[in-house]
């Protein structure tokens, strides 16, 4: 039995927390299990690589928690709790915290229901202009106290983006047609000719910083009564050091993708009242259609993991929107995105 494997079985046993007795249950993400029992959730990272991620080694992992820990308090203190290990006495007994060598370790944080979640608040149509209002002012306040990162973002890293997207398109031909991921890479790349200049005017004034990363529904919550950002990127600085204006355009482009434009529009005017700064929103069709590209070959990569065939076609369906969708905001100009707010700042 390989240590990880002992591991999951330590954490998938109640008796192995307290003597409460409390049902455990486990959710799994492709980088994470995630086991939830009472009033608590219990983070372990799978010792997998891909991508800008690498947790293979114990000692990656270790660094990783404590990566969580530390830039997920910047939003989420009241969740995130605390890094713990998961040792193996002489006796081979595992145990948290314990005597002997660590085999591993886990983020320990609150539990919420699963319904707090934005993405599920917006499929159920729970989700209302005030939380939008609310959400914007914490996302530009949590932006207003990031490090500046100027060694990143840019127009540099807005073409790694591109190109990354545009490899990890291609590996779905099955789901995203091949001319119409070549037609995306070319007008990306086009608009970045566009923008270069002011991405890196952007820079210089300090406008990339430690931002989300992965700022999209799915790691939005209600928490105590308020939107609550969680699950930050930590493993990857290219990834999370980027432009203010790219890390909230996730969470717009979602919303849009949810049908909810009126919504995106209240979360973007909040952002833009609260910013410590004036906005220019003429890059944003750019951010948006890159976030689009990258849900896209997510949601793609997902299809082919599924072993029932109808979730696998429901994904697929939205990989190929998204594609489409990332090619549209590149044909669009800000003005028409968010036509309702042209009058709120300056759009091109």
């Amino acid at each position: 039995m390989s240590d990880q494997q002992a591991v999951i079985e330590f954490l998938a046993q109640s008796a192995n927390y307290d003597a409460t007795n409390q049902t455990v249950e486990c959710i799994e993400s492709h980088g994470s299990l995630v086991f939830l029992r009472g009033e608590w959730a219990y983070k372990l990272k799978r010792a997998i690589a891909f991508a800008g991620l690498d947790f293979r080694t114990t000692e990656d992992r270790r660094r990783a928690c404590l990566a969580e820990l530390h830039l997920n308090r910047r939003t989420a203190p009241h969740l995130y709790l605390e890094v713990r290990s998961i040792n193996r006495s002489s006796d081979g007994v595992l145990s948290f915290n314990g005597l002997g060598p660590a085999l591993d370790w886990v983020v320990v944080m609150r539990r919420f229901p699963q319904e707090a979640l934005f993405s599920h608040m917006a499929e159920a149509h729970q989700l209302s202009p005030g939380l939008m209002a609310s959400l914007g002012a914490q996302i530009a306040n949590f932006h207003a106290r990031a490090q500046t990162t100027p060694a990143y973002g840019g127009a540099a890293g807005i073409q790694l983006a591109i190109a990354d997207n545009h490899r990890e398109l291609s590996r779905y031909p099955q789901w995203l047609p091949a001319p119409a991921v070549h037609a995306l890479q070319l007008a990306s790349y086009r608009a970045l000719n566009c923008f270069a200049e002011q991405l890196e005017q952007r820079r210089a004034y300090g406008q990339v910083r430690r931002c989300h990363g992965d700022l999209r529904l799915a790691n939005i919550c209600l928490f105590e009564g308020r939107p609550t950002l969680f699950d930050s990127i930590e493993f990857s600085e290219q990834i999370s050091c980027i432009d203010v204006l790219y890390d909230i355009a996730f969470v717009l482009m979602d919303l849009r993708h949810h049908g909810l434009e009126h919504l995106a529009a209240h979360l973007l005017l909040s952002y833009l009242a609260h910013s410590s700064e004036p906005e220019d929103c003429e890059v944003l069709p750019l951010f948006l259609s890159l976030r689009a590209a990258t849900r896209s070959y997510a949601l793609a990569c997902s299809a082919t993991r599924q072993k029932d065939p109808v979730v696998a076609r429901q994904k697929s369906v939205q990989a190929q929107s998204l594609l489409s969708q990332a090619s549209t905001y590149l044909a669009s100009d800000s003005t028409l995105i968010f036509s309702h707010l042209h009058t709120h700042c300056k759009i091109a």
